[in-house]
């Protein structure tokens, strides 16, 4: 899963950005207000997490775009304001969340998975396809009860077609969950993570699907 981080505090910044890429999530790093609502107008992230102290835009203003656009991806806000006022207007523009500065990387880490746990598995701790299970809050795969061993690449091309059931991802939109923006990414690397895990997911009636010019589905086959 891919998730926007915008936070003008260097340091800081590169502390959530390193935690959350180390949970396995792939995070786009911004700095400014104008540069996260151009990413959140033409990006496609699971969440997004705002300080709200922005430059150029502050983090209400990117918000409130965001949620004109009708954009209902969730948005974890953080603040150093202790001003309720502020927290509630927050929530009136449609955050989700609210972390006050200063905080630890766990709880961070909890409320981000809380969060997605809510909008991509519908509040639900699990998601499954066949034998095959995902569970959120360790974020692993089971295979039959078993743990699946997967690289963080794959890891994310998986968690994508798992959490869209019955719908045909293209590699695009694929590409666009693995990969962050200052990377390079490529129809002919997502080809490769698809031939992986089809080789991990061999033996079981679970199986990943080819629509030439489409795209891709997984599917848990009957018997």
């Amino acid at each position: 899963m891919r998730i926007l981080l915008v936070e003008d505090h260097p340091q800081l910044a590169e502390s959530v950005a390193q935690a959350l890429r180390a949970a396995g999530w792939t995070v786009d790093l911004l700095a400014d207000g104008v540069a996260a609502d151009l990413a959140l107008a033409s990006e496609d992230y699971a969440l997004a997490i705002l300080d709200v102290g922005l430059p150029r835009l502050d983090g209400f203003q990117v918000l409130g775009r965001l949620r004109e656009r009708g954009k209902r991806l969730p948005v974890l806000m953080l603040t150093a304001r202790t001003d309720v006022k502020d927290r509630v207007h927050g929530l009136n523009l449609g955050a989700d969340d609210y972390l006050a500065k200063p905080f630890e990387l766990s709880e961070l880490e909890a409320r981000v998975k809380a969060l997605l746990r809510r909008s991509v598995l519908g509040g639900e701790t699990q998601q499954r396809c066949g034998p095959l299970v995902y569970d959120l809050g360790t974020r692993r795969f089971l295979l039959d009860g078993q743990p699946l061993s997967l690289t963080s690449r794959e890891q994310s091309v998986l968690e994508a077609l798992i959490a869209r059931p019955g719908r045909v991802m293209s590699k695009d939109q694929l590409a666009a969950q693995v990969f962050g923006l200052d990377e390079d990414a490529s129809a002919e690397a997502i080809e490769i993570y698809i031939h992986r895990l089809r080789k991990k997911l061999e033996g079981s009636p679970v199986r990943i699907v080819t629509f030439r010019g489409l795209g891709y589905l997984l599917e848990a086959q009957d018997g």
